[in-house]
Order: C-alpha cells, then structure tokens, then sequence
C-alpha cells in the first residue's frame, strides 16, 4: 500500500505530496504560539497540537521514505506518528477502496496508551485490540466487521501476526504500519517475523515508520562495527533507514533530561555460608523424596508423572530465590521471600492422595527453611523496623545487606513529602515483592505509598493485567509513590511526574538503560544506578553501556536519510518450511506449527484428569534427528513422523508442520487454518454487550405474530341467494344434573372435518354443574333459498340479541339509532369465517331436525323490529299508543280476559309464562320470563320496584315515557319478572376448585353470584317462539366453537405436516395440546410435551451425528448438537414454517368471540403498523419493553408472544408425534421442520461390522460387567471402548459413546416420568428430570452395581477420588451416603453413559430393549415425594413465600470462592457461610447453613409429599368430582383473577 502520491519501484522514498511541501494546516504554529508536547498519557484530550521543530523535520523526511526515528524518551515519538496518521487519514477518507493505519505496540500497556492518545488526537475511527480482549478467537467475520467500522487499529503484534496468517488481515489493506518501540525486531519477535513472513513478500508493501530511543539491544559492549551491524540489520528487517536529530539543541531545552548519578554500597560483610548450606542440604533431601516417589508410582499414571516433575521444578526455583535474597538482600527479605512461596502454595483438597502427600513434604521444606532463617531472627521480623532500629548494627548482623541499607538512605532522603514518585527497577521478580513488603514496614518510610508490579508471565509470581493496570494508573495519579517493578514498565510508559528512577539492579543492555532514563520525566529529575564498591565488573559494565550508547547515537546522526537503497544490505527472508492454504491464503510456518498444534490440541475435549496435549518422541542416527508425533486420541491423526532434521528443535518443527498439512486435510484445520470447532452460536465471535438485545428463541424477546385463518371455517355462500349444501355436526349437550336441559345444535360449514375434529366430546363447566358436550358428524345437509335466508337472519338476531347489541347508534354518540338488520347484513359475514349454528328439534332419535319453527319466529321478530322498532324519537301515527301484532301479525284487539297478558307481538295466558324468551323492543336485548308480578304494572311506584332509595320517575309509565318517549297502551298489565341474558363465559376451565364448594355449603356460604332480573312492562316485550333450552345451549356456544376452532387449527397444521401411515393416527387434541400455552388456562398445555419433546430431539440428533461423522470427537459432535437444538435454531426452524400462527398463547375470551352475522361488539383496532393478517419477520417487531402485554390480539389477529414459546411449541410438537406414532412420526416432524436427524439403518450396520473386526483382546472382566449390566454384547469392543478413558491414549475411548448415551438416557427417563406421573405439574416434572439424569446420579448406579472398578484410566486424582467417593457409601449396601457432600466423579457418570450408549448401538438401536436393561440399573428412580430442591433454589422458593429477601455476597479468596448470604427476619439476621472452588457449590453450602438454622426456628417448606397426588387417585372421596392437577387450578386462579377485574360489571353467571 502507498501513499496517495507514491512513487513506484522505490519502496524507501514514498512521499506523501511531493507538489505541496507545506506543512498542513492543522500544525501550523501562530505567530505568537510556543511549542509544547503533548503528553501521551494525559488526561485532556486537545485535538490540534503545535509540533516543536525537529518534529517536523523527522515528519518530513518521514513523508519521504520508510524510517527509523531514534529519538530520546519523552521527545514526542507518537506527535510524530499521529502526524503522519492524521495525513494518510485525509488522504483515506479521499479514496473509494478502505485502507487502514495499523499502529503497533509491543505491551498492552503501551496498546492503551497509544490508543488513547491516538483516539483523542484525531478524527479517525480508532480502536485497540490485544489478547485479554479474546481477539485470538475472532472469526474473519469479526475481523471484517473491525475493519469496516475502524480506521486506525492499535494492537499488539502477535496480535496482527496470528490475523496474517490466518488471512483474516492482509498487508495489501494497510496503507500506513507504525512500529512502537520497534528495536524489538530482532530474532523470533512478532515484529521480525511480521516483516520477513508478510512484509517483504507484500507487492503491495505499506508505508513503515518506526519508533525508538535506542535501535541496539544485545547485551555487553558494542563496538562501532558490531553496533553498525545491528542497526542494518533493523534496517533491512524494517525495510526502513535510520534516522536522528543531529541538532540536539532544541530538544535538550524543551525535553527535561534526568541527571545521572551512581549510589555507592559497601560489599556484604555477614557470611551466610552456614545458613546456605543448611537450606542447601534441606534442598536436596526434599527433592530426593519426591524423586523416588516419582519413581514409585505407576508408570500408566502419567498424569502424577508431569505433576511432579513440575512441583520439583517450582521446589527448586523457590530454593533459588531465597538464596538469592540471602546473598543479595539479608535474612529479613529472604525471611519474607520463604513467607511468599508458602502463600503460593496450590490448594490440593481435590488431589490425588500421593500429590498431596508430595506437596506436603515440599511445604516442610519451606516451613524448615523458614525456622532456620528465623532462628537468625531472634526476634523475627516484626520488631526490628520501628523508630528505634539500628540499621547499620542490622547490616553487620546481615538482617539486611548493605545494598539494601543504601536504598533505605536513599529513600529517607527524599524527606516527609508525599509528593515523591520514584521508579526502583529490579531484575527478579521475587526482589520487587519482598522489599515492598520490607519498605512497608519500615517506620520512617510510612508517609510513602509503596507496591510493586511485574508481567503477567506463566509463573505463580506474576500479576494479572488488571492488576497491572490499576498498579500503574495509581502510580501516575500519585497514590503510590514507591513503584518496584522489573523491565515491565521499562518501554514506552509515561508518567510524566516521575521525578526519581533507582536501577537497584544494574541494566544488562543499552536498551534497558536507555529506556529505564526515559522514564524520569519531571525537570531536574534524578537517574540513579547502585553499584556496590570496589567491584570493577560492575563498574566496566555501566562504563560499556554508556560507550555503546555514544556509539550508537553517533552512528545514527551520520545515516543520511537521502542515501540510496542500494546502500542497504542485501538480505533475503524466504521462509522454506511453510505450508500455504491456497483457497484463502492462510499459511503456517515450522516455528509456528509447534504453537498452532498445541492449540488445536487445547480445543479437543477433556477433563480434569485428562488434558490433551500433543506427545513428542525422538530418535537419532547418523547425527540427524527424526521425532515422532502422538495427538490425543479424539484427534483427527493419531501418529505423524517427521523427516530427518540435523536437531531435535527443527525436527519437532517439521513435524508439526507436517501434523499441520494433514489436519486441513482432514478438515480438523479450516482454510483459516484455526482448529474446526463448531461454534454453539452463529455470531459466537463477537460477545453480547450491554446493548445487545436478546437473541432469537429467549424468553425476554417478545415478538409480534399474526394468527393462522382457520381453512375449514372459510365459506363462498356468504353472497349468494340460492341453495347451499353443508357438511353437518350435531351438538348434543348432557348435564350432570339430570333435570336441567340443553337443545342440540348443528353446525353447518362447506368443508369436511377430520374424524377426530367432527367426533369428539369435551366438558364445560358452569357453577355447580358440568355439561358433557358432543360432537358428531350427520353427513350432509341441504339448504334451499328460504331456508338459508332464515337461517342467517336466526343467527344474526340471535348471537347480536344475546351477545351483542341489536340496535346501534345513540344520541350521545351522535349517530342515529337503528335497528341492525335493518338493511342487508352482509358485512357482518366475512368469507373467512362463513357458518351456521341452529338449534335442533328436541327428539330422542338420531334424526337430525332443525328447529324451523324457531328459527322462522326469529325472522319474523327481525321483521317486526325493522318495520316498528321504537327509536326512541319517533310515535306511531295513531296518536303515541304502541303498534301490537297477534302471533300472526295481525293488530291486536282489547282483550278482556283477565288472565291474557299482551305483548307487543301476541297474547300469552299468564299461566303459561314461565321460561318464555321474550325481547325488548326498545332495547333489543333478550330475556327470560321469570313469572309474572300480580301486584306490580307500570303504574307502580318506580324506586320501590327497582329498589332504590329515590329516584326521578314516578312509576314506569313515566320512566319510559321520559327515557324512551314511550306511552304505554296497557299500563294496567302486571309486570313481568325477567332473568338477563350475560355476557358468555370461558366455560372449558373448570373454577370448581377441588374441596372449596364442600367448604363452603358447610359454612352455609352460596357459591353462585346474586342474580339481577329486572322488570318490564309485557307490551313492550316481543314473544320469541323458542324453547328456553335453546337460550341455555346458546351460552355453551362460545366455548365449544372454541375448541372445536382450536382443533380445526391443529388438524390444519397436522395436514401441512402430512405424516402418512396406515396403523397410525395423531390426534388433533394432541397436537392442539403442542400449540396451547400455559397462559391459556386449560387442563392441558404444551409444558410437559416441551420438556419431553427435548429430549426426543436430543436423542434423534444425537443418534444422526453420532452414525454420520464416526471421525468427529465429542466436542464436536457436542457443538453441533447445541447448534441443532438451540432455541435459536428452533426458533428459525418454526418461523420458517410459519407455527406460529397456529400457536395459543392466551385464555379464551368470551366475550370478544363472535358467530358469523355477528357484529363486534369490543373492536380491538389494530395499531401493530402491519396491513396484513402474517406479520413479517422484521426487528421492528421485536422488543424486549416490558411494558408490552403478550397474548392480548387486535381484531386482525396480531399478538405479542415471547420468543421463546416458538422453540417450546417447536420441541412439544416432536413430543406428540412421538407419543402418538413414535420415534418415526417424531423424525417426519423434524424432517419437515428440516432438522436433519434421520437415521440410515445401512450405516448402523456398518457401525456394528466395523467395530466387530476392530482388535479385542478377551478378558474375563468383561463378562464380569456383562453380568452386573445384564446384558451381553453381540460386538464385545463396545464394551471395551465404553469402558476406556481418555487418558489410557489407546485408539479409542468413551467420549463418543457418552455423548450418545447421555442423550438415550434422558430420553428414556423422561419419558418414563412422563407416562408415570401425569397429575405433577410441568416445573415439578422438570425437577423430577433434573433429580434424575445427572452425572451424580449416574456416579451412584456405577457404585451401586461395583461398575467402577471396571473404568480404565491412567489418573492417579481419578484413582483418587473414585476411591473417597465409593468410601461415602455404607458397607452394608451402597445406597445411603455416609458423607453426602462428596460427589462423585464425572469420569463415573460417564461410564455409565457410555455403557448405555455401547447397549444401544449393539442393539441397533432399540430403545425399548435398552430400557428393559437400563430401568433395573436405574431403580429406585426419584418420586416427587423423594424429591430434594438444590438447597439454594430451596432457600429461594421459602423466602418468596414468606416475604423475606436474600442478599448475596461471593467473593474469591485465591481459587477459593466464600459464598455469604444474608437474610433479615422481623427480628434477626441470619448468615449463612459457604467455601468452595466452585461458586455454584459455595452457594450451595451457604443455604444449606441457613435452611438449618431457619428449621431450628420451625420455619421450613413443606415437603413435596404433602402436595403430591397418586395418578391413581382421579376421584375427590368427598365430593366425587375429578380432582383438578395443579398446573389447571393455577392457571384457574390466574384466569379467575382476571376474570374477576373484566367481568366486575356483568352480575350475572353462567348458571343456565
């Protein structure tokens, strides 16, 4: 890449703009401006900075060519770059393609600080990026994203080596490459391997611009020829001159310089000789222990082999540090030194008995070291620092060297100000800890702030990152004013008001002491070095460093910037042994292979018995070197040779190189050439923030749906006037009570039901009674012209009579009043909803007659109403009286009967009155007469009547006259006594709650709702010639069309499904179970098929990857399988297929149901934004506001659902295909769904065959566990293979066969739970599952059944633990626990897994027989009255019911976490403890502590047992009603809830 302006086939003189020579304008100085440097690290945040002169010469020859800038620490380096950033930025933002400005930082801390200063210095889009970010896990789509939205990239370079070489980055995107500190490029540094690999291969190279104070690092003395020879060298790697100020005058007057001085120390008096050789001897008798132990042990457990090795390591690491402190600091600090290695010491609770028997002798070791240096201490080491300490007496007893001493002097020096920020640079690790600790408890240096900070390296004395972080920004700020710290802070740091630097270590190069100056930045600050007197080899080392410097720096100012390339030295950087991927680029070479195999050994699946990691062998002839490569056994390659090598390095480098080829190969390596794991989620690379929404498949999305038309209720007969033929269903209604009567219905639809949609029964219940309503198909009914126009206008004066209204318009509305059917009705039908409901003859024969009689009596009133419907402001012409009709329509004469009452359109003897349907006239509202009252007419007093206190109407003769303008003809009649009709209601739930209505009759309470009847003069009242049967069976209505509707809906989806099979039939009811929600309220929902369908689709999809990738190790098959059955994919999977619509998600409504004909009488408009009835899938109709109601519908059917319910209805689907057709219906719905889950039997045979001719060696143990499993194997190397763990490194081991076991056991336990207790709830069944398919579960069948002691493994922890577990059993069986908190190993459950696993594949896969095997291994299986709550949800499910609030504290105490958990009662407060290195078990252990303590006070839950009831038990002995599980009675209680709060202005109850 070149600069906007470059000059080609001159790759070191790249200008920027050779025509315009002047500076731009954002760095041009005012005439009265003074230059100041910006401070990289400053707090404020300018945006235009004056660059002092010299920075502008080193910019312009930058602009010209590729340099090296070689400026002093603290002369504004990066100005300078973000003055070339800012330039190629303008010029960037010009350009079409996108380019990009990397700049490089070798440390993270430098990342952050040239970030910031990058960031807040230019107008780019800048970001940084280094390790801790999880950068080395990016994908290309991250990387590509990155790139997209970022301008300037600050990383570090392995960073952007690792993003080379897998091609997720390339040089050719780079315009500007910017190298921080970039002496570093020497050898194996990022930085030269970034050059050699990429750079100069480039042919399209970017421009370079390196920084740094000092381009030499060798250690000792540089000649000028040497010192010449490196700087060449830099140069030809950088492909870049060097270049200096050779005019210093400006910088020295702008840039404060440290003064430079030495500190003289005496030589150490005190001989330690003794001491040393004490701990010497103590050292080696310690390590000739753990010697022989190594060599005790077996040698199949490797495992305590490499364990060993490494505590004699770190025992003989610790040896030489505290005799470093001996010789170097005095006994206080070795003393201290002793104190730190015992803090590091690794907790072993969970160690095998032999390791920690091992750390405890390296323990002893320390312990006797730290008495022998405390026997020197009389006093020890907390009295000797006061006030009155003689620190020149301590010397010569060698408490503290004299080196020491000299620090402490110097220290007290700098007097009681605490403005004092000093550097004190040391080479070790272990001498920045202990003389921190020493300084602190010096009493004269109390007033400083003292801490110390080193790398965050492998070893146990290293500090996080963020420690790191936190260390430095409190030195910078002044917090702390004593900072010890090896060569981490050496580079690039500034800290601008860093006034003394101490090396208390002499540096070992002339970088070191360049770059340590660098870092006294405060005018007339101090650069300090110790050397001890009379030791000339110190003193001709710092003389050496100062000459090289000299040289250096003269060599630099005589490069000439002009010279031409040809001068450079003519290097070639081919890399030989390297291995391209062609389809992206990507390459590895044979120094980086070693890393990238132990990576992809990292990815394979292990545990913590069993790490995999690559084996390497060597053999030798005729001086040349092969190694042999071993991979772990679920590695795709097993064994790799490598070619012969003239070492053993390169020979282990070759060969990796090779593994490297045959791994992409064999697809283990994509053509990134990063190891093929298949990721659980598709946008795994980037992490969610914390404005990231919630994913697909969550329960906190909520989306908006459209609701599926129903096709089976669609009709074309809406606008036609002539003949219609429909397919029949009959509606028969049978009480409980023998004496209440319902008239039949039929219902009248173009298109045919599925048998079991036509044929069914269900139950409504009402208040104190229970109707069995039925279905069943007549054929076909045939309807001429007269008879549909009746039948239509029967339902529509009916269902808008009784549910609706049938006048609209109002003078308070503005609207004229009118009668609704007063013209043609045709809106009120929509062809999506086209049918008919019309009662039926009473009759006892199975002949389907239709109430014409009622049916035509209802026409007559619509007639009637249309042609005299009082509106309230209009009078008949005969003077205000009424118009009356006879039963035939003709006016009515006085009548002088007295026991005739007359009603508007006949004349009913009052004897037979009783049940008789009556409507208003004036209201169209429909009633039932109750009787008529003798003593009460319309000239009765009004409030006495109605009963109320007073009221503006005299009688009511008056209140309709001056409501309704209406003059009563016959105000003599009695009144009658009418029943309202209501508001239908949700009749399918059942409200009848079990042993509250007995409570209640006892307690003489009455359970029915008051009714309100009103009265109503008999004129005014129009006579309805239908039975009041057919009134009681119009409020059942609702609800069974409702259900029948439902399951229409589900046969509809079973047909799209289309699973065809002669012997087998899925039921609509089970499928509509699949689509209804809990917040439906019915007797059933899709929770307990969910929680099974789950694991039918686990089972299936594991069987499918199992059998279709025999290559593929458990986590990749385990990868794949979470990608197959996330809620995510479900998610996807069911929109696609549009089930959504189809799904139930709220408790039937009454009253927003309407018939066909019927008018709406609560519109709900639709204000989704959405024309159609299907919603697309769009993000903006998906929120995560929790102020959006889900399950409430506009009137086009749009409603808000939880993501998360489509997953569930998708796995609870599967669920009742496999009830009904099983395991083949299930894998039809999931093939429809297109999860690929189908199972070949051709390739389980080849399974079986393959494994029958691998190598099995006979052993009577195996048919010792065929007997305790009983079972035996037809292909006995399933056993064999079930039987071996990974850390045997044979072939082959049981991870595979586990992760298909693990999956065949929660099928077959949760269908087993679910067939044997259907009254639990689905939570409680969750519960059950959980007690039951767990690794502790399965950990205990494998001891019960004495299983493991067949394990084969090579861990001495497994051995371990295996035995301390089967120790917590009792001798007498093995089902109680002596010690329940010891928990089982998971290589345990995993045996028994991977035996079920090996069973199933030798059965060929059938289930059935595999349970017949596993039930008895598996007895007892967990009951809910057995059941035990982890004891944290325990904790939580008794405070919710009582109130009361938890508030947890966790805190990590080394790999120790200490759970707290705090809970106020009314009076008390209650702690309760718990330590574990897991925080999930500390947690645990911690409500456990206070559940006792909440029993001691008679406070706990009740037991499960006490809730349950057998499935058995159907019937209440009491009140002989079926008992109600208690999922329904929650969801009843919900509904009646809300019932309650929609229905508070409906007095009356569906008692008819």
């Amino acid at each position: 890449m070149h600069s906007p302006k470059e000059e080609q086939g001159e790759p070191l003189k790249r200008s920027f703009s050779e025509a315009n020579s002047d500076p731009p304008d954002w760095m041009v100085l005012g005439d009265n401006e003074t230059a100041k440097e910006e401070d990289p690290s400053s707090s404020s945040k300018p945006k235009d900075f004056n660059p002092r002169g010299y920075q502008l010469q080193v910019y312009e020859v930058a602009k010209r060519r590729n340099i090296i800038a070689v400026l002093d620490t603290g002369v504004g380096k990066t100005m300078i770059a973000v003055m070339l950033i800012k330039d190629f930025g303008q010029a960037i933002e010009s350009t079409e393609s996108k380019k990009l400005i990397i700049f490089l930082a070798p440390t993270v801390h430098l990342v952050n600080q040239q970030f910031e200063y990058i960031k807040d210095h230019t107008g780019l889009e800048v970001e940084q990026y280094y390790g801790a970010k999880g950068v080395d896990e990016w994908t290309l789509d991250c990387w590509e994203k990155e790139t997209k939205e970022h301008d300037v990239l600050v990383m570090t370079p392995q960073i952007l080596l690792d993003a080379l070489r897998k091609a997720f980055l390339s040089l050719d995107m780079v315009s500007l490459m910017i190298i921080d500190e970039c002496h570093r490029a020497t050898g194996n540094h990022p930085y030269a391997k970034i050059m050699k690999e990429f750079y100069h291969k480039s042919n399209n190279k970017p421009k370079i611009f390196g920084m740094t104070a000092s381009p030499v690092v060798s250690k000792g003395v540089l000649s000028s020829n040497n010192c010449d020879g490196q700087m060449s060298e830099l140069e030809c790697v950088l492909d870049s001159l060097i270049y200096t100020i050779e005019d210093r005058t400006e910088m020295e007057a702008c840039v404060p310089s440290a003064k430079e001085s030495c500190r003289f120390f005496d030589p150490a008096q005190f001989s330690s000789l003794d001491l040393k050789a004490k701990v010497e001897a103590s050292w080696l008798k310690t390590d000739a222990s753990l010697s022989n132990l190594q060599s005790s042990l077996q040698t199949s457990h490797k495992d305590m082999d490499d364990k060993l090795k490494n505590l004699r390591k770190r025992l003989s690491n610790d040896h030489a540090k505290v005799l470093h402190c001996l010789d170097n600091l005095g006994l206080i600090c070795a003393y201290e030194a002793v104190n730190i290695c015992l803090e590091n010491i690794l907790d072993t609770t969970e160690e095998s008995k032999a390791y920690r028997e091992s750390v405890l002798q390296y323990k002893n070791f320390l312990e006797e070291v730290q008495c022998r240096i405390g026997e020197s201490l009389p006093l020890g080491d907390k009295n000797f620092l006061n006030s009155g300490f003689d620190y020149l007496k301590a010397v010569d007893l060698g408490y503290i060297s004299p080196k020491l001493h000299e620090l402490l002097q110097l220290f007290q020096s700098f007097g009681e100000t605490r403005q004092v920020l000093c550097l004190i640079f040391v080479e070790r690790i272990i001498t920045a800890k202990v003389i921190e600790r020493f300084a602190k408890k010096v009493s004269c240096l109390s007033h400083f702030m003292v801490s110390y900070m080193t790398g965050s390296n492998t070893s146990v004395d290293s500090l996080a990152p963020k420690i790191q972080k936190e260390t430095l920004e409190s030195f910078r700020s002044g917090k702390v004013n004593l900072l010890f710290t090896t060569d981490v802070v050496e580079e690039g740091i500034h800290v601008p008001n860093c006034c003394y630097v101490i090396r208390f270590d002499l540096p070992k190069t002339v970088r070191s002491y360049v770059q340590s100056r660098g870092r006294a930045r405060q005018n007339n600050s101090e650069f300090i070095m110790m050397l001890e007197r009379g030791n000339m080899k110190q003193r001709n080392q710092l003389y050496d460093i100062i000459r090289s410097e000299y040289s250096m720096t003269n060599l630099a100012i005589k490069r000439d910037p002009d010279s031409d390339p040809c001068l450079l030295k003519d290097h070639t950087f081919e890399e030989t042994n390297v291995f391209i991927v062609d389809a992206t680029g990507a390459s590895v070479t044979a120094d980086s292979a070693v890393s990238l195999i132990h990576k992809y050994c990292g990815k394979l699946p292990g545990d913590k018995y069993y790490t995999p990691k690559p084996n390497f062998q060597f053999t030798s002839s005729e001086g040349l070197y092969k190694c042999k490569l071993t991979l772990p056994v679920n590695a795709a390659v097993q064994t790799i040779v490598g070619p012969p090598s003239r070492n053993s390095h390169l020979a282990k480098q070759l060969v990796c190189l090779e593994a490297c080829k045959q791994l992409h190969q064999m697809g283990a390596l994509d053509d990134h050439l990063t190891p093929s794991i298949e990721e659980p989620s598709e946008n795994a690379c980037v992490s969610k923030g914390k404005d990231s929404g919630a994913g697909a498949g969550t329960t906190k999305r909520k989306e908006l749906h459209g609701t599926t038309c129903i096709q089976a209720l669609c009709g074309s007969w809406g606008e036609k006037s002539d003949d219609a033929v429909f397919f029949a269903y009959k509606f028969d209604f049978k009480c409980n009570i023998i004496t209440v009567v319902y008239s039949g219905f039929v219902l009248l639809i173009e298109s045919k039901l599925a048998d079991d949609v036509g044929n069914t029964e269900m139950d409504l219940f009402l208040i104190g009674k229970m109707v069995k309503a039925s279905v069943s198909s007549c054929g076909q009914v045939h309807l001429n012209a007269e008879q549909m126009m009746k039948a239509k206008r029967f339902q529509e004066f009916f269902f808008n009579g009784l549910f609706g209204k049938l006048f609209v318009g109002s003078k308070s509305s503005g609207a004229p009043r009118e009668f609704l059917l007063r013209d043609k009705s045709s809106s009120l039908w929509s062809p999506s909803r086209m049918y008919l409901l019309l009662p039926l003859e009473d009759n006892s024969t199975d002949e389907l007659r239709i109430h014409w009689p009622g049916i035509t009596a209802c026409t007559l009133a619509a007639e009637f109403l249309n042609k005299n419907s009082l509106l309230g402001t209009e009078q008949s012409d005969d003077g205000g009286s009424n118009p009356s009709l006879n039963s035939t329509g003709s006016p009515v004469t006085d009548c002088k009967e007295t026991n005739i009452i007359r009603f508007a359109n006949s004349s009913v003897d009052a004897n037979s009155l009783r049940n008789t349907v009556v409507l208003a006239i004036h209201t169209g509202r429909i009633y039932c007469i109750i009787e008529a009252v003798s003593d009460k007419t319309a000239e009765s007093s009004f409030a006495e009547t109605v009963d109320t206190v007073s009221s503006e109407f005299a009688n009511f003769y008056e209140y309709f006259y001056k409501k309704y303008n209406i003059v009563l003809k016959h105000p003599g009649q009695p009144l009658m006594l009418l029943k309202q009709s209501h508001n239908p209601h949700n009749l399918l739930v059942n409200f009848n709650d079990e042993g509250v209505s007995a409570k209640a009759s006892q307690a003489g309470v009455v359970n029915e709702k008051p009714r309100f009847h009103v009265h109503m003069p008999p004129e005014l009242l129009l006579v309805l010639d239908v039975p009041v049967s057919v009134l009681k069976s119009l409020y059942l209505l609702p609800s069974l069309m409702h259900r029948l509707e439902s399951l229409m809906l589900a046969n509809q989806l079973r047909e799209e499904i289309n699973f065809c099979s002669s012997n087998i039939d899925i039921p609509s009811s089970m499928i509509l179970e699949a689509l209804t929600t809990l917040r439906c309220c019915e007797s059933f929902s899709m929770e307990r098929l969910e929680l099974l369908g789950d694991s039918v689709l686990k089972y299936a999809v594991s069987c499918h990857l199992f059998l279709r990738y025999p290559n593929k190790h458990e986590g990749q098959l385990s990868a794949r399988r979470s990608l197959a059955v996330c809620n995510s994919t479900l998610h996807k999977l069911g929109t696609d297929h549009k089930i959504q619509g189809y799904i139930r998600d709220s408790a039937f409504d009454p009253r927003r149901w309407v018939a066909p004909g019927q008018r709406v009488l609560r519109p709900v408009p639709c204000k989704c934004g959405v024309d159609s009835l299907e919603v697309p899938l769009d993000k903006k109709f998906q929120t995560e506001d929790p102020k959006v109601k889900v399950g409430k519908s506009c009137d086009r059917g749009h409603r808000w659902f939880c993501s998360k319910t489509i997953s569930d209805c998708v796995e609870a689907l599967i669920a009742a295909y496999y009830l009904s057709g099983g395991l083949v219906a299930a894998l039809h719905v999931m093939k429809w769904l297109g999860i690929d889950a189908e199972v070949d039997p051709s390739v389980v045979a080849e399974v079986i065959n393959q494994a029958s001719l691998r190598t099995y060696v006979p052993n009577y143990k195996i048919h010792m566990i065929e007997s305790k499993v009983g079972y035996n194997f037809f292909v006995k190397f399933f056993l064999q293979e079930a039987l071996t763990h990974e850390s045997v490194h044979e072939s082959y081991c049981y991870q595979r066969l586990e992760f298909l076991g693990d999956s065949v056991l929660d099928l077959l336990i949760t269908q087993y739970l679910y067939n044997h207790h259907t009254d639990i709830d689905p939570g409680e069944l969750t519960d059950l599952r959980s007690a039951s398919v767990n690794n502790e579960n399965f950990a205990q069948v494998a001891v019960r059944h004495d299983l493991h002691k067949h394990l084969q493994h090579c861990s001495t922890l497994l051995s371990n633990q295996i035995s301390e577990y089967v120790q917590s059993f009792t001798e007498s069986d093995n089902t109680t626990r002596l010690d329940p908190s010891i928990k089982g190993p998971k290589a345990l459950g995993d045996l028994v897994e991977s035996i079920v696993g090996a069973i199933l594949i030798d059965t060929n896969l059938n289930l059935g027989k595999v349970w017949r095997i596993v039930e008895p291994l598996l007895s007892p299986i967990v009951t809910p009255d057995k059941l035990e709550l982890p004891p944290f949800r325990e904790l939580n499910e008794l405070c919710d019911s009582l109130g009361y609030f938890i508030k947890e504290k966790c805190i990590n105490k080394g790999e120790v976490v200490h759970a707290e958990l705090l809970l106020q009662l009314d009076h008390d407060l209650l702690v309760g403890e718990g330590f574990d290195r897991s925080r999930k078990v500390a947690k645990g252990k911690a409500a456990s502590c206070l559940l006792k303590d909440l029993e001691n006070r008679g406070i706990s839950r009740k037991k499960r047992k006490h809730d349950y009831v057998d499935s058995s038990q159907t019937m209440d002995d009491d009140s002989l009603e079926p008992t109600i599980p208690k999922m329904q009675r929650r969801a009843e209680i919900q509904l009646l809830d809300e019932s309650k709060k929609a229905c508070s202005a409906t007095p009356a109850t569906p008692g008819m």
